[in-house]
């Protein structure tokens, strides 16, 4: 019998009416309850470490969580975490760089409404998630709606509808029906061991960009940020006409600000060689997203920025590809 471990965070899978809405108030046994499957199949134990709504995750959550598996990893063969859908993109993709050399899985669910309602996908998503926990997989992966997604690729795309998240720019890993898990790619195992790296320096900042965007916006972000993400236009670039942001950007990386270059566009990522626009930004030390997501991205320059101490080091970390982020290992 598969012994798992169920960590609840909070989220609206958690969620009871309070005074002002809802708000999460179940305990992980609360939630066990309500699990659709065989409870004779597989071993569950239930910790709760917090109940938070997403919304209010911090990077020092992540850490909670990487620790708590992390001390139970040799206890277990693998792990659920329920979490909240806004945030949970952010969180699957921190863990994925905390917890190197996984050769268990770690899945992390939620839910559109709470499970303690009549209509509900938590129930299904629950059931999934334990189920999929008793794979011979190693990694981080989200489990919603039936789909199962690497933790660094996973993009809440739907504020209500059940088929919340999406994929992005990578095969979705598996689908999970009545019980049966069918492979579309199936992750090679670590080679490495175990360990736990939750270094991470929260001094990050999402900029996206927009047409009126003023260059004195980044006075500010560099003397109070080590590292920026822009969210620059198409396959990337900077406007230098009028409102010239290249003077500012080149300040920035002068002062030892990890700039990191990515797109507003969900897929297909950025291409900064193929107009004048992103060549001229690609003639400073920045560092190229490739196809990764927003959250994996600032994810990854968190954890990157807990290690590295200068520019260059930091665009080595955030370029060379780590846990499934910008390129992957797979089998069909």
């Amino acid at each position: 019998m598969k012994k798992i471990l169920l960590l609840a965070t909070g989220g609206t899978i958690a969620s009871i009416e309070g005074n002002e809405g809802l708000v999460p108030g179940m305990t992980a046994e609360e939630l066990l309850v309500h699990f659709e499957g065989d409870s004779q199949s597989v071993d569950v134990t239930c910790e709760i470490l917090m109940n938070r709504d997403s919304t209010n995750m911090q990077p020092e959550h992540w850490k909670v969580i990487a620790e708590a598996i992390s001390e139970n990893y040799d206890l277990y063969d693998g792990f659920v975490i329920t979490h909240g859908t806004d945030t949970m993109g952010y969180t699957s993709a921190a863990l994925s760089y905390m917890l190197q050399g996984l050769e268990k899985p770690v899945v992390i669910t939620g839910s559109q409404v709470p499970i303690s309602f009549k209509q509900t996908d938590a129930k299904k998503n629950v059931a999934d998630s334990i189920h999929f926990a008793t794979e011979d997989i190693g990694g981080v992966f989200v489990v919603f709606d039936g789909r199962v997604i690497i933790g660094t690729r996973a993009v809440k795309m739907r504020t209500k509808s059940y088929d919340a998240f999406e994929s992005i720019n990578h095969p979705y890993v598996a689908s999970i029906q009545n019980k049966k898990i069918e492979y579309y790619w199936k992750p090679k195992k670590s080679s490495e061991p175990f360990k736990k790296d939750t270094s991470l320096c929260s001094d990050v900042f999402l900029l996206k960009l927009h047409p009126g965007t003023k260059p004195e916006i980044f006075d500010y972000l560099k003397n109070n940020y080590k590292g920026i993400v822009i969210e620059s236009f198409g396959n990337g670039g900077l406007p230098f006409e009028d409102r010239n942001l290249l003077p500012k950007l080149a300040e920035m990386v002068e002062a030892g600000v990890a700039v990191v270059i990515s797109t507003q566009c969900l897929e297909e990522g950025q291409d900064l060689y193929l107009y004048e626009v992103g060549r001229k930004v690609a003639q400073y030390n920045v560092i190229i997203s490739a196809d990764m997501n927003t959250e994996a991205i600032i994810a990854k320059l968190m954890w990157v920025l807990g290690k590295a101490d200068n520019v260059e080091a930091a665009k080595q970390w955030m370029e060379k590809p780590i846990a499934w982020d910008l390129s992957v290992d797979w089998e069909k």
